[in-house]
């Protein structure tokens, strides 16, 4: 079709549109790095200009929806398509019912496009659903999963919603870096929000005895089934070929060697409040006096530790914040085709994510390289992660023990939880994964909290300054 791109697409994105712009249900499962929100937001400015939807409903995990919102949509969106973007806040709805006057314009009948981005943990609140349907109820919509490995488990709450309400968009799409994050099982309620017969099966049961082997196993008196392997996958493929475009960095022949992308975060409510009082006491200290570059980073360093989710109290205890950061972690490691190195600044932070990374992959996804980890180990956890067939699927570190010397290049993503101030470090860990014998295209992902000192901390670092000798004192008190 005569469709003017506004950012020029990669071959295989032009693929992908070619197989799905005009289908009623498409999965793009498209690896972390290969551009699969701009694929949709083309997507939807095709079938927009075609005249066959007026509305877009995007659902994305927490972490992931403002960024659709902030960065993703204005990016790619075609200037000429005049649009209503609301992004969903829970201060909308009151006892079932809209209160508030800025999301009318959501649901008046216009020739714009009406936009709605909703975080997939609404779909687990009465409210949100509410909100949805009565979006649904105005438009002619396309609804779109991103991260759909977000509704693999079938009795959550927001999985049963989600396909509940996909029964009446017009047009279905999920998107997903890895459709299957434990087991082949998890594709069943992706697929079935796209469409209930595209499977064949009628139910989770059934479509679980199809292509899982099952053992009987006997617990307090009682008989329940176990899954102990899997069947007919090559059959399973075929049907996945049918209406979903599968897309790995390695074959996009097109793409960069490397690229940046972030996961934008929210402070939690107690982040907020303690943030602003530590950055108040932090103002006052410095307040008429000349700041020298050693001071501030101090201040910097405690307001930077808020935003990672503790801090460390006037006993010398660390206390632990409520934040969303592990559950980006988590979301980003969900998306991983291959291996990952997670790189965190302080130690309390590797202990969280080594708890966090067990309890949803298993005690043998993961290695360390940290302070902690002993030294007759590192060689051994180096050697694990190297190898394309062991379990391991994650090393998680520090850049001041890992960031040097070592090869890593089986894994092609790199995920910083949280940074230093040192370029040095930041840059040579960067070229663990990117030296001789990497023959995968490379992601490196920062975790940010928006509207605090993570965001000028990464933005320095990924222009190549050394905060720590190359920003004086009063530009610190200015990121402050």
């Amino acid at each position: 079709m005569n469709y003017k791109f506004k950012t020029k697409p990669y071959a295989h994105q032009i693929t992908a549109l070619e197989r799905s712009w005009n289908k009623e249900v498409f999965a793009y499962f498209m690896e972390m790095g290969t551009g699969k929100s701009k694929v949709l937001i083309d997507n939807i400015a095709m079938l927009y200009d075609k005249g066959k939807i007026d509305g877009a409903l995007i659902i994305a995990p927490k972490g992931v929806y403002q960024t659709w919102s902030d960065i993703e949509i204005p990016t790619h969106l075609p200037k000429h398509i005049e649009m209503k973007k609301v992004l969903w806040k829970a201060s909308f709805m009151k006892d079932n019912k809209i209160v508030s006057k800025e999301v009318e314009p959501l649901f008046e009948s216009s020739h714009d496009l009406h936009i709605l981005i909703m975080n997939v943990e609404s779909m687990s609140t009465k409210h949100g659903v509410a909100f949805a349907e009565k979006f649904l109820s105005c438009h002619k919509t396309l609804m779109a999963i991103d991260e759909s490995t977000t509704i693999k488990n079938p009795d959550a709450i927001r999985t049963k919603s989600i396909v509940n309400l996909g029964r009446s968009a017009k047009y279905r799409r999920i998107l997903t870096g890895s459709p299957v994050t434990k087991s082949p099982l998890d594709l069943y309620k992706q697929c079935e929000f796209l469409d209930p017969c595209l499977l064949d099966y009628s139910s989770y049961y059934a479509f679980r005895t199809r292509y899982a082997v099952l053992k009987t196993a006997n617990f307090g008196g009682r008989s329940i089934q176990l899954v102990v392997g899997y069947r007919n996958l090559d059959e399973l493929s075929k049907k996945l070929e049918l209406f979903s475009y599968r897309v790995l960095k390695e074959d996009c022949l097109d793409l960069p060697d490397y690229v940046y992308t972030k996961r934008i975060i929210q402070l939690s409510s107690e982040q907020k409040k303690i943030y602003e009082s530590m950055k108040q006491i932090a103002l006052a200290a410095m307040d008429g006096k000349v700041m020298t570059t050693a001071t501030a980073l101090v201040q910097l360093m405690r307001l930077h530790q808020i935003t990672c989710g503790h801090f460390t109290a006037d006993d010398g205890s660390i206390k632990e914040i409520k934040n969303e950061r592990l559950d980006a972690l988590i979301d980003i490691l969900r998306e991983v085709e291959n291996k990952a190195v997670i790189w965190a600044h302080y130690r309390y932070d590797i202990h969280a994510i080594i708890k966090a990374v067990e309890k949803e992959f298993g005690k043998d996804s993961y290695v360390t390289y940290y302070g902690d980890t002993p030294q007759s180990e590192r060689q051994n956890n180096i050697k694990l992660l190297q190898d394309p067939n062991s379990s391991v699927k994650f090393l998680i570190g520090t850049p001041q023990t890992g960031g040097y010397g070592i090869t890593l290049t089986e894994a092609n993503t790199m995920i910083y939880y949280s940074n230093g101030y040192d370029l040095e470090k930041r840059t040579q860990s960067e070229a663990r994964i990117n030296r001789h014998g990497q023959v995968r295209k490379m992601t490196y992902v920062d975790i940010i909290a928006e509207g605090t000192v993570d965001e000028k901390i990464v933005k320095a670092l990924r222009k190549k300054i050394d905060i720590a000798s190359q920003v004086m004192g009063e530009e610190l008190k200015e990121w402050i």
